[in-house]
């Protein structure tokens, strides 16, 4: 039986290697850039042979030649639907990554989905469910108010917030994981207001699962 795996390697970028390599803080940045910077760091979902292959039996995987026309039409369909909101999408390879700034997600020091995000995550989650060959990481990040223990907890509560409300939209639990990664990969300088603003926020890292 032919083995599932994702089909994207997650991007190596600098962010979460500010401390300790020299860099500095605006350096860092400017190395991993963008929303996927944040996302794709770590193993999510690659490598996970188990949790690949779940996903590739409940809801199909997709023969290699056929990815990139795949991501295309659902990049394609998550611009159309996330036009008039603030939800940044993102490509990277066959990666695609959604951005969501806490001023529509969340308020600060709360997991709580703001009501004006139900509107926009009911958009990503239809389109999640018209393209289900995908595995879906959830990621919550918050700025460096607070202590550090309570700023991981608090941006896994807010995965858990998102990954749970896309499954009360039908999108397959069995695609989705979700991670905290507290404040340890900030897109923006914590020293002003915009700056944590930006930080405190939630990505959704999709990609695709094929056949090998």
């Amino acid at each position: 039986m032919n083995k599932l795996m994702i089909g994207a390697a997650a991007a190596a970028m600098a962010l979460t290697a500010c401390e300790g390599t020299g860099l500095s803080t605006n350096q860092a940045y400017g190395a991993g850039g963008g929303a996927l910077a944040g996302a794709a760091l770590g193993t999510l979902a690659g490598g996970d042979d188990g949790r690949n292959a779940a996903i590739g039996a409940a809801v199909g995987a997709l023969a290699g030649g056929a990815v990139g026309t795949y991501m295309d039409r659902q990049e394609r369909a998550l611009r159309q639907r996330t036009a008039n909101t603030e939800i940044q999408v993102e490509r990277q390879g066959d990666q695609i990554a959604l951005t969501m700034p806490s001023s529509v997600t969340f308020s600060v020091n709360s997991a709580d989905l703001k009501p004006e995000f139900y509107g926009p995550l009911n958009e990503v989650a239809a389109t999640l469910n018209e393209y289900p060959s995908t595995a879906v990481d959830v990621v919550g990040h918050a700025s460096s108010d607070g202590p550090d223990d309570y700023n991981q907890q608090l941006s896994e509560r807010r995965a858990n917030s998102v990954s749970n409300y896309l499954t009360s939209q039908g999108v397959a639990p069995v695609r989705i994981q979700a991670y905290g990664r507290g404040e340890t990969q900030p897109i923006a300088s914590n020293d002003t207001e915009a700056g944590r603003a930006a930080n405190r926020r939630v990505e959704i890292l999709l990609t695709p699962v094929t056949t090998s």
